[in-house]
């Protein structure tokens, strides 16, 4: 097992190095593509390698005529089976937070709980990795109050790294009866204000939680960005008043949840490539928003 991912990654690494050259060629094909609709002359700087790259063009299809990245390798099988993730925490977790991961447990569909005891990061993806789980999802805490989220996906990457904040958990919440039990049916997912390319990337990482659901299901997932902060809130509907009325009940949990930090990797490869990190003097442009409008 390990030399076989150890082998699968060699090779992902090695179809991440052609990207740059795949890109470069693409955008050749493209403009002889462009030239040749509209009838205009073939680009001077492209007309020696013509005959060589109108073959090529001649052999694609809808299928090939566009690249392949790193980030269709990491979901190529993200449609094909559901996910299936390990929820952990960090060591000697407090009562807090082993009750905020076990109602994530719950939010997260083919969720299973896993107590970290004196387990190193790399045996948990290892162990994670050989029993077919598809994401790792690491709960970390500050004096008692859960303050990280880290979501790793299995078996390349990407590792997303959240500050957790304004966590309310089910049992926080006064009026239990009006919450009422937690559904364990597959919910719908609504990403709201990920309109960047960095909006999109954290967006696919989280959507990718969540299997596909049945179109009767009444639990709704729901992840808005606001000012680069992603709420997140768990509700269901009922239509009491027939298909015009809709009434939503929040049940828990709710905390949000700030990105910082993407790696393309695993989060027990220290070498791992960073995608995308949170630099402290972007806390002055106060202006910029880096996942949405």
């Amino acid at each position: 097992m390990l030399r076989r991912n150890v082998r699968l990654r060699r090779e992902y690494l090695y179809r991440k190095s052609l990207e740059g050259n795949e890109r470069a060629l693409y955008e050749k094909k493209r403009k002889i593509r462009e030239a040749l609709q509209e009838g205009k002359p073939i680009p001077t700087e492209l007309r020696n390698e013509e005959a060589a790259l109108r073959r090529q063009i001649d052999l694609e299809d809808e299928n090939t005529a566009v690249p392949r990245t790193h980030i269709d390798d990491e979901y190529a099988f993200a449609t094909e089976k559901d996910p299936k993730i390990m929820l952990t925490t960090s060591r000697d977790p407090s009562g807090p937070l082993q009750q905020f991961v076990k109602e994530l447990s719950i939010v997260f569909p083919n969720a299973q709980r896993m107590n970290r005891g004196g387990q190193v990061i790399s045996e948990i993806i290892d162990a994670c990795r050989s029993h077919d789980y598809t994401d790792v999802i690491l709960v970390h805490e500050h004096r008692g109050v859960p303050d990280g989220l880290t979501v790793c996906h299995l078996p390349f990457g990407p590792t997303a790294y959240f500050s957790l904040l304004n966590v309310v958990t089910r049992h926080e919440i006064k009026d239990k009866k009006a919450v009422g039990t937690m559904p364990e049916a597959y919910p719908h997912v609504i990403l709201n204000n990920f309109s960047t390319k960095l909006g999109e990337r954290t967006a696919n990482i989280l959507k990718h939680l969540f299997p596909e659901p049945k179109p009767d299901t009444k639990r709704i997932v729901t992840f808005a960005n606001q000012s680069d902060y992603i709420l997140f809130r768990h509700h269901i509907y009922e239509k009491r008043g027939g298909p015009n009325s809709v009434e939503l009940k929040e049940i828990g949990p709710r905390f949000d949840l700030r990105p910082f930090q993407i790696k393309l990797g695993t989060v027990d490869q220290i070498e791992a490539q960073t995608e995308w990190v949170l630099r402290p003097y972007m806390n002055t442009t106060k202006k910029q928003k880096f996942l949405g409008d």
